[in-house]
């Protein structure tokens, strides 16, 4: 196990190397390559796909859905409690909070039909906080991780009923820098988290080669949060009978220059290139939905696949918008460990499709419990009248 573990630290010192050349090649190898390799790699997970002849929006369960649930959960469970302490205690995943910050989604008017239900059903503006944060389950300097970033948007306000009653006005939506999930399914999750708890999250890849690829394409060294896209990479149902995913897309955002590459830059440069920005300017993200039109090359059960736009084209639907403001206080940061993003804090009209999503009801709900009991930081449900000392810019 030693000698298993110095070679996965071994590569994980290679990734880091790498992250600090990185923003000097990526943008041409990103124009030339990315695209046509993605396809590729796209065009070979689909041929191993199984053809269960499923409609559109519709489920189909795999083999131990309950037990790779419950060892997914003793694993995430493990990872907090030996590596956390009491009051410190982090997420399993999404884990380092880059910054708090507040917003409202604004829902367009005049919208094509299919897109108007759930939250998108009439024009209006909603109240939200937006957690933008690291990969995890660690919390390495920014430089060091593994250059995938993530968003929780908790919208509030909304009315109408919720598939979980511990809140009852917030509508979730969350995303990560890729296109696809790290994990096909909850089968291969449950093998990643076990190889976490292990000290090998980086051999959990070498039998996963294809979505390695995708992921390596698409993970980079970010220059802030407010720069990159966000995708939802799994489905959710867009009223009765339809599937949608969705994508936040930052509007007019400039690339951030890193300080001091290829030497170190601060722990901490996401949050401090995002503050910058806010503190001097307001920030907007375009809120796309992409129905699904065909049930096997945009599959509900496998977040390996990546939803073509030539097969859907997405549409903006909402805007999000951020003020300028100050977030980066003790108090705001410390606001994160009491929010509880989940996927099923939703409306029925939204509810979240396929097995990973099925596998977030109860992990996202056992993790978070477990995280605010060690930190007794009792959950709370927001409704955008928090204050923080001092007061946010208005």
């Amino acid at each position: 196990m030693f000698a298993l573990r110095a070679l996965n630290n071994f590569f994980v010192g290679l990734m880091r190397i790498e992250r600090r050349v990185d923003p000097f090649i990526r943008p041409l190898v990103d124009a030339l390559a990315r695209e046509p390799l993605t396809r590729l790699v796209q065009w070979l997970i689909r041929t191993r796909l199984p053809n269960h002849n499923l409609g559109l929006a519709e489920e189909h369960s795999i083999e131990g859905e309950e037990k790779l649930m419950q060892d997914i959960i003793a694993n995430m469970s493990h990872y907090l409690r030996t590596h956390y302490e009491a009051g410190k205690a982090q997420r399993g995943g999404n884990t380092k909070t880059h910054g708090v910050v507040r917003g409202e989604l604004v829902i367009h008017d005049n919208l094509p039909e299919k897109m108007r239900h759930g939250i998108f059903e009439q024009p209006g503006r909603y109240p939200a906080w937006v957690r933008f944060s690291g990969p995890g389950p660690g919390l390495p300097p920014d430089i060091d991780d593994v250059g995938v970033l993530s968003i929780g948007v908790k919208v509030m306000g909304v009315p109408g009923p919720k598939l979980l009653d511990d809140e009852r006005f917030t509508q979730d939506f969350t995303g990560i820098t890729t296109p696809v999930f790290t994990t096909p399914d909850l089968t291969a999750n449950a093998k990643l988290q076990a190889a976490v708890r292990r000290g090998l999250p980086l051999f959990y890849f070498f039998g996963h080669v294809l979505d390695a690829l995708m992921q390596a394409l698409w993970s980079r060294t970010q220059t802030s949060p407010l720069e990159s896209d966000y995708w939802g990479c799994v489905p959710y149902l867009l009223g009765e009978g339809q599937a949608m995913q969705y994508r936040f897309r930052p509007v007019g955002a400039a690339r951030s220059r890193i300080p001091r590459l290829p030497g170190r830059p601060s722990d901490n440069y996401l949050r401090e290139a995002m503050a910058r920005t806010l503190t001097a300017q307001p920030a907007r993200f375009d809120m796309l939905l992409q129905l699904q039109t065909n049930a096997r090359r945009m599959p509900i059960e496998n977040a390996s696949v990546r939803w073509e736009p030539r097969d859907s084209p997405p549409v903006v639907v909402a805007t999000l918008e951020l003020p300028s403001q100050r977030f980066d206080t003790d108090e705001q940061l410390a606001f994160a460990s009491r929010l509880s993003i989940n996927p099923w804090h939703c409306l029925p009209a939204h509810r979240p499709l396929g097995n990973q999503n099925r596998g977030r009801l109860k992990i996202y709900q056992a993790l978070s419990q477990l995280r605010q009991h060690m930190n007794d930081t009792p959950h709370v449900e927001p409704d955008g009248s928090e204050t923080f000392d001092p007061p946010l810019a208005q």
